[in-house]
C-alpha cells in the first residue's frame, strides 16, 4: 500500500526538518504539511500544505480522506514555558489534538500515529541520574501532566483498540533551521546564535544545569526510525526513552569557546529554571536500543562544531 504521510505542527523546530526529511523518503507529493499558522517557504512550497488547527476534527478528518493519508506525525502542541503562561489553551491543544487523532487510528481511517513525548513527564521526584523507562512520574507543569496523560491514551488505545501508535520521550532538540518554540531547554540554541552574533549569552539557567540534550539530526532520525520498524518490535506504547548527550550550559559554554575562544557567558535563572530543577539530567535509553536498534550519531563535541559551521554559513 502506497504511504501518505500528514505533518500537523509542520511550523515548529521539529516538524520543519521532519517533513524536508520524510519528503526525501516518501516523495514529495506524499508528505502533506500543514499547520495553524503559515510555515516556511521550504515547506509550504517544497510540496502539499494545508492551513489546519488540529483541534478542528472535521477539517482534519477531510484532509486524511482528501490525501488517502495512511500515517500522521501528530507535532503540533504547546511547549513547556509557553504552556505555563496559558494553561487551560496548552491542555486543550495538547490533549484534544491527541484524541482527534488517536479516534482517526481507531476509526480505521489512517494506520499509524507519531505523537511526541517529553522528558517533562518526569517530576522532582524522579531519579535523576540515568532515569529508568519505567519510574516514578509525578510532573508539576502543565507540559508534563498533559503529556504523562497522553502516554497514558497511547497505551489504552493500542490494548483496546488495537491503534498503532508510537511515542518518544525527546530530550532537549538542539537545531539551526528554525527557531525553538518556547522550551526549557531553547538556552541551547539561543547561545550559538549568540556567540556568534555578539560573543556573549545571558543564561535563563543556573550554570551547572544538568539536562538531558539531542542535535536535531538524531531527534529527526530517531523519530523516522521508530516509526518504520516493524509493529512487532515496538513494545512500549506510551513513550520511549531517548538519550544522547547531557550536559550543563557551564560545559557547552566551554565546548563553544574552543570555536569562538572570546566568548563569554552570564547566568540570570528565571522561571524556565524551575521547571528545568524538576527535569532528570541523564536518561537511560536501553530499552529504545533493544528493541528497534536506536543509537544516536552526535555527541557534544560532534554537534557544537557542526551548529557553528551552519549558522556561520547558513
Amino acid at each position: 500500500m502506497k504511504e501518505v504521510v500528514f505533518v500537523a505542527g509542520s511550523s515548529g523546530q521539529i516538524g520543519t526538518e521532519l517533513v524536508m526529511k520524510l519528503r526525501e523518503m516518501y516523495g514529495v507529493d506524499n508528505v502533506i504539511a500543514s499547520d495553524i499558522k503559515k510555515s516556511s517557504d521550504e515547506v509550504k512550497q517544497g510540496g502539499p500544505f494545508e492551513l489546519l488547527d488540529v483541534l478542528d476534527r472535521d477539517a482534519l478528518f477531510s484532509i486524511v480522506k482528501k490525501y488517502n493519508v495512511t500515517q500522521i506525525y501528530l507535532l503540533a502542541a504547546l511547549l513547556s514555558a509557553t504552556a505555563e503562561q496559558k494553561v487551560k489553551g496548552a491542555w486543550n491543544l495538547n490533549m484534544n489534538g491527541l484524541f482527534n487523532v488517536l479516534d482517526l487510528a481507531k476509526e480505521q481511517h489512517i494506520s499509524k500515529v507519531y505523537w511526541p513525548s517529553s522528558i517533562a513527564v518526569f517530576g522532582p521526584t524522579t531519579p535523576k541520574h540515568n532515569t529508568p523507562q519505567r519510574t516514578i512520574m509525578e510532573p508539576n507543569t502543565v507540559y508534563g501532566i498533559s503529556k504523562q496523560t497522553g502516554e497514558r491514551w497511547c497505551e489504552y488505545y493500542n490494548a483496546k483498540y488495537g491503534v498503532d501508535v508510537r511515542s518518544l520521550r525527546y530530550p532537549g532538540l538542539i537545531g539551526y533551521k528554525s527557531e525553538p518554540g518556547g522550551g526549557t531547554t531553547d538556552y541551547a540554541v539561543h547561545i550559538f546564535h549568540e556567540a556568534l552574533e555578539k560573543g556573549t549569552y545571558e543564561c535563563f539557567l543556573k550554570e551547572d544545569t544538568e539536562l538531558p540534550m539531542m542535535y536535531m539530526p538524531d531527534g529527526i532520525k530517531s523519530t523516522i526510525s521508530l516509526m518504520e520498524a516493524p509493529a512487532e518490535q515496538i513494545k512500549i506504547r506510551s513513550a520511549y526513552n531517548l538519550a544522547a548527550m547531557s550536559f550543563t550550559p557551564k560545559i557547552l559554554a566551554e565546548e563553544i569557546k574552543k570555536h569562538i575562544p572570546g566568548f563569554t557567558i552570564t547566568y540570570k535563572p528565571d522561571s524556565r529554571q524551575q521547571i528545568a530543577d524538576t527535569w532528570p539530567g541523564s536518561i537511560d535509553d536501553s530499552e529504545a536500543r533493544k528493541d528497534w536498534g536506536w543509537l544516536p550519531d552526535y555527541d557534544l563535541e560532534k554537534m557544537t562544531a557542526d551548529m557553528i559551521k551552519n549558522i556561520s554559513h547558513p
